[in-house]
């Protein structure tokens, strides 16, 4: 089986599906994480973002990490035609069996950007092989947004990565330009406050949630 996810930036994947891409890869499946916006105000800056997202996604077992290299903060003011254009090249060539996008509700404006390019490029009847289209929520961006019915999360998904949530720690550790004291929402310590909340939902020790867009059983 191969699973796709799509990260406004990179870390997001982590912070939304790091214990699934971890458990989804101990099972033996194939994991790809498309990067969506690397290109910052340096080429330094630039690539050490890069170097941490590859030494991250080694801990989870991702297969291979796709950077579209699109700009930070200004994905809304990149033309739709070459959003989509790059989101249906990374669809087409992976044609994932399950994928996982940003919430469109987040409070970052890449983030509904990222949504809605992929929600194009993983159409159902362009993609009859996808099974499963999940979408993930993102510390500090999910919860801080003006909450409305639009911008709710609302899980009907739950994913036990209580054997795998020690591999989501670790590969989170690896971002080190991201990290921060808690009681910021992207410390370690909120990170497994949300993973024990999650998992408690469900009677297990960790979990992750998602939004079910659309399953095919």
């Amino acid at each position: 089986m191969r699973v796709l996810v799509f990260a406004p930036h990179n870390d997001d994947e982590v912070l939304g599906v790091g214990g699934t891409i971890a458990k989804y890869a101990q099972q033996g499946h194939e994991v790809y994480v498309c990067e969506v916006t690397s290109w910052l105000q340096n080429m330094e800056s630039t690539n050490a973002l890069k170097e941490e997202a590859i030494k991250a996604h080694d801990i989870l077992g991702v297969k291979d990490t796709i950077f579209l290299d699109l700009p930070v903060v200004r994905l809304k003011e990149t033309p739709t035609v070459t959003k989509n254009r790059k989101f249906v090249e990374v669809v087409r060539e992976i044609k994932p069996d399950i994928a996982f996008i940003p919430h469109t509700g987040d409070m970052h404006v890449d983030h509904g950007e990222t949504a809605l390019a992929a929600m194009v490029a993983l159409r159902p009847l362009e993609n009859p092989q996808l099974k499963g289209l999940y979408i993930y929520e993102t510390l500090s961006e999910t919860e801080w947004n003006i909450p409305n019915t639009a911008n709710s999360f609302i899980p009907n998904v739950w994913s036990d990565i209580s054997e795998s949530f020690a591999l989501k720690l670790e590969a989170m550790k690896c971002y080190k330009s991201q990290l921060h004291d808690f009681p910021h929402p992207r410390s370690l310590e909120a990170i497994e406050a949300l993973a024990r909340l999650r998992g408690s939902t469900i009677g297990v020790n960790y979990a992750e949630s998602f939004v079910c867009v659309r399953e095919i059983l």
